[in-house]
């Protein structure tokens, strides 16, 4: 192609015939885009580029990447990567085991788009199959850990862990009590991941033998490992008793799938407990994703990061799910929010709840009681041999010790060579970790590999071994006995389950879902096979490197990609979310001053317009957020910045920036506002959040910033999954690559960086493969139009809706960038949640509501997104304004109408009795179109004073 794809209008028609993936990519058409272009007053798209981006913002050299491929070329090149990962049967443990994802789950949830396309249940009325589900999830939680309540999932158990310690620093921590102990038999990623976490707030850690653990009055918390990563099964409440008699308290990470054998933590007195529900469902994927828990007392639910989902009712008073206390959230509390999670892992939590509730109690049960027996066979036969084997008492793992070096690695060595990676705990001493995939076969023949190098034969086991589990620590109690965990045990009565609960939610298969600053473009179809391909999903994260030969290349091509469109130098994959990303992005940079011999930097800049997790992640990297004010129309204040960065020059450690600001609007004045906090000493932190606006055009490592996280679940098209899965990782310019994540127990980690901020050296490795197929058949000029149509759709919205809804912030030519904050606080008898509750009676999700502004709606339509539903959108907000204006006149009871008792349900419409002074017609067909398909939402308004002030956040027994 001689022509640059942005010359004119008909772009779409020339890359059709050169990049299919692309033109399927992009919503509108050639004839769409010249009409939407010449409602704006343009005639091509380089003219828009021209207006909104700023021309000294531009990339000095253009964006260069291999050349596109098809959807096909694509899928072959990643058969080929993945081929060279090694499937061994890990049998290492450390809470990543094997295990069976029910077929029906894996068709019906994870390959279904009516899962994995919605976003965070914002909309609690078009969201209740999901949030229905995560209430489950929390009931499972609460049920096998012996807790009162849960949340609805967190990001691995290692960042849970940490989540549980500044819990318990807020409970009963602060003055002296300042230092938290871990357990020496906790897994070594989670106390590394601790350990960074405490060193930002400033907090001790020491790491104590469990026996010995005598908590004083310094210490605010202690955490044990239930099992042990050695395996031992230990009872847990003498040292839970010393803890609580010094004033700490105890948190246990406890194995979710031993619970159903064991004695829950809760039962012993434990305050948190945590841990990962990977084993119910969900695939190793190298490490993630996976859907960690954090479970305590209902007393410190006000405290518990990340969502909670709770029971309400409805204006109908039927019951009706919603998101609950959301007043503890970063986005509302800012830099004093007990987490700077904003999502977590949704929709792997939604499948560890289907787990359990198509296998029941019964089932759980019964897979724990076939893994712990072939563990004790394996444990006996092994004794058979005269080989030294522990722990005493132990659910699935053993350990077994050699009587020197050499003899451990010959068992190591023929391990590999009949396809079993074990554990290394020690120079003598090898571990085996049984899980889901084993059986009576595998067992034989890991005892031929000790009886080889033993050279003996393996004994005969004639009656089954005793559990070495003791009463004490047998679970002896119920768990599950909500009815639902007893009610889908056919594929047939679990296939309608999630049909009905997935007829529940509104997703991208439904419709558009114009939420400003996430991004919601259609996740491409051939980007989502490679996700569940064996070759991707069933290795450890910490199998030996050598075996995961494909992943490593997949890396360091995604890497490459990615530091060509950042402009930066190095690219770390363990951020598991976007704000995980600001973290690590900080912590950075504050290594980075402390190296250089100024611990004293710790102030950070943050405009008032910046994302609502930045100045919680700010604290949680130990740094000071000082708010930097905003101009009359949106921008930075720039002389406010420059006054606070001089005045704070000796200790100013970072400027966190979002670009294009959360406002919707290029500023002009980014890199005189990254010089000035440069040449005062400090470094500059980019919110790649926006990045969609810009991909190809504008390089965050030209304008100056040093580092940068990556959404790629927003930019570069993976899944949302209904608030989570994600993947942040950080782009950084050179002098910051010493100071990125790692784990120093894989030799990961220079002496530099601040340790692991997750579990898996890689985090959500399993979905990497979504965003390099993206990347590789959107090729450079592919993601340069899907910037541009995206400025595009945005403005043509805007423009169409300005005379009913002006937008509150636009450059000074008179544009947005890729999303716009449509005026609503105007109204006097009109709020902008009653247009976004009356919205899905047109059919629609809501755009984002009061944020960044209150009292407004924030609108993104992204690239994907054609003509034909971006005019239904309009033309539905258009309606809406017709019923407003009949609201503020008077000609509609203030009260009783269109928006107020919004949104419309079937059980509504169809009422014997219908006393509203508008008609049926009126409220659940507002435009024609929705009598050929209507999205009807589950239950009506959801009551949220009600929801918080009685809060149920877990099914009773039944």
């Amino acid at each position: 192609m001689s022509r640059h794809p942005s010359e004119d209008p008909d772009s779409c028609a020339q890359i059709a015939g050169w990049n299919e993936f692309a033109a399927r990519h992009i919503g509108p058409r050639p004839e769409q885009m010249r009409r939407m272009l010449a409602a704006l007053g343009l005639r091509s798209l380089d003219e828009l580029a021209e207006q909104v981006i700023p021309q000294s913002l531009r990339r000095a050299e253009p964006l260069r990447l291999p050349p596109p491929l098809t959807e096909h070329e694509a899928l072959e090149r990643l058969r080929a990567v993945a081929s060279k990962n090694r499937r061994l049967r890990s049998l290492i443990g450390m809470g990543f085991h094997g295990c069976v994802t029910p077929a029906v789950i894996r068709r019906y949830v994870l390959e279904n788009p009516d899962w994995y396309t919605p976003y965070t249940p914002y909309q609690s009325e078009i969201s209740q199959g999901r949030l229905e589900c995560l209430f489950y999830f929390q009931t499972m939680i609460a049920e096998l850990t012996g807790m009162e309540i849960a949340n609805a999932s967190l990001l691995d158990e290692a960042t849970a862990a940490a989540e549980a310690m500044a819990l318990c620093y807020r409970r009963v921590g602060g003055g002296e009590r300042n230092r938290f102990l871990i357990a020496a038999d906790c897994h070594p990623q989670t106390i590394e991941v601790v350990q960074t976490r405490a060193e930002a707030f400033g907090w001790e850690t020491a790491i104590v033998p469990p026996e010995e653990a005598a908590p004083e009055k310094r210490d605010f918390g202690i955490l044990f490992q239930y099992p042990a990563t050695n395996g031992a099964a230990r009872d847990l409440r003498p040292l839970i008793e010393r803890a609580h008699a010094a004033g700490a308290l105890a948190v246990a990470a406890a194995d979710l799938l031993g619970l159903a054998l064991l004695v829950p933590p809760g039962d012993m007195g434990a305050d948190v407990v945590v841990g990962t529900t990977q084993r119910f469902g969900q695939p190793m994927a190298y490490g993630g994703p996976h859907a960690a828990y954090l479970a305590t007392r209902d007393a410190f639910k006000r405290q518990m990061p990340g969502r909670l989902v709770g029971l309400s009712r409805d204006a109908l008073g039927r019951p009706a799910y919603r998101l609950a206390l959301g007043a503890r959230e970063q986005h509302i509390r800012r830099e004093k929010a007990t987490s700077n999670i904003c999502t977590a892992q949704a929709l792997p939590a939604v499948v560890a709840a289907l787990y359990a509730i198509y296998h029941g109690p019964e089932g759980l049960r019964a897979i724990a009681e076939r893994i712990h027996r072939l563990a004790v066979r394996l444990a006996e036969t092994l004794r058979g041999l005269e080989w030294e084997v522990g722990p005493e008492a132990f659910f699935d793992t053993i350990c077994v010790a050699a009587p020197d070096r050499e003899t451990a690695d010959q068992v190591v060595e023929r391990a590999l060579e009949a396809g079993f990676n074990l554990r290394r705990l020690d120079d003598r001493t090898v571990a085996a970790a049984l899980d889901e995939l084993s059986d009576q076969a595998e067992v034989d023949r890991l005892a031929a590999i000790f009886a080889a190098v033993a050279g003996k034969k393996p004994p005969a086991i004639e009656e089954e071994p005793p559990s070495p589990i003791p009463a004490a620590l047998r679970r002896d109690r119920p768990f599950l006995r909500q009815r639902v965990f007893h009610e889908h045990r056919s594929e047939t009565a679990m296939a309608r389950f999630l049909r009905r609960l997935a007829s529940k939610d509104y997703s991208l298969a439904t419709g558009m879902i114009p939420l400003g600053s996430c991004t919601m473009k259609l996740n491409p179809a051939a980007a989502m096979l490679p996700i569940v391909w064996e070759e991707f999903a069933d290795l450890h994260p910490f199998a030996p490197r050598e075996q995961a030969a494909g992943y490593a290349e997949l890396l360091s091509d995604l890497e490459e990609r990615l530091k060509a469109i950042t402009g930066m130098d190095a690219v770390c994959f363990q951020p598991t979310a976007g704000a995980h990303g600001e973290y690590a992005g900080l912590l950075a940079i504050r290594r980075r001053h402390i190296a250089r011999g100024e611990p004293q930097r710790r102030v950070c800049l943050i405009p008032a317009s910046a994302h609502g997790t930045n100045p919680a992640s700010a604290v949680m990297a130990g740094l000071e957020p000082v708010t930097v004010t905003c101009a009359e129309d949106g921008s930075v204040d720039l002389a406010d910045l420059k006054a606070k960065a001089a005045k704070r020059a000796d200790e100013l450690a970072a400027l966190m920036l979002t670009y294009p600001s959360t406002h919707g609007v290029f500023e002009a004045e980014v890199r005189e506002m990254i010089e000035t906090v440069h040449r005062h000493g400090g470094l500059v932190y980019l919110d790649g959040a926006n990045l969609n606006a810009m991909v190809g055009w504008v390089s965050p490592g030209e304008l100056g910033a040093d580092v940068c996280h990556l959404n790629l679940h927003k930019t570069f098209a993976m899944p949302h999954g209904g608030g989570g899965p994600g993947a942040g990782p950080i782009a950084v310019r050179s002098w910051l690559k010493p100071f990125l994540p790692g784990h120093r127990f894989l030799g990961d980690a220079g002496p530099e960086s601040p340790g692991p901020v997750a579990a898996a050296p890689f985090g959500n490795a399993g979905i990497l493969p979504i965003a390099w197929v993206y990347i590789a058949c959107m090729g450079a000029e592919g993601l340069r139009l899907a910037s541009l149509v995206a400025l595009l759709n945005a403005n043509y919205v805007v423009r169409r809706l300005e005379r009913a809804f002006p937008t509150v912030y636009r450059s000074r030519e008179g544009w947005v960038a890729h999303e716009g904050i449509l005026e609503l606080r105007g109204f006097k008898r009109v709020t902008a949640e009653d247009v976004a509750k009356r919205l899905m009676d047109y059919g629609f999700h809501a755009p984002t509501l009061s944020w960044p502004v209150a009292g407004t709606l924030m609108v993104e339509p992204t690239e994907s997104e054609p003509l034909e539903e971006l005019d239904r959108f309009c033309e539905a907000m258009e309606g809406i304004y017709g019923e407003i204006a009949e609201i503020e006149t008077g000609a509609a009871d203030p009260k009783n109408n269109l928006l107020k008792n919004a949104p419309h349900t079937a059980e509504m419409a169809a009422a014997d009795e219908w006393t509203r002074p508008y008609s049926r017609s009126c409220a659940v067909y507002p435009v024609e179109g929705l009598r050929q398909f209507k999205f009807w939402p589950a239950v009506a308004r959801v009551d949220n004073v009600y929801g918080d002030r009685h809060p149920v956040c877990v099914c009773p027994p039944e």
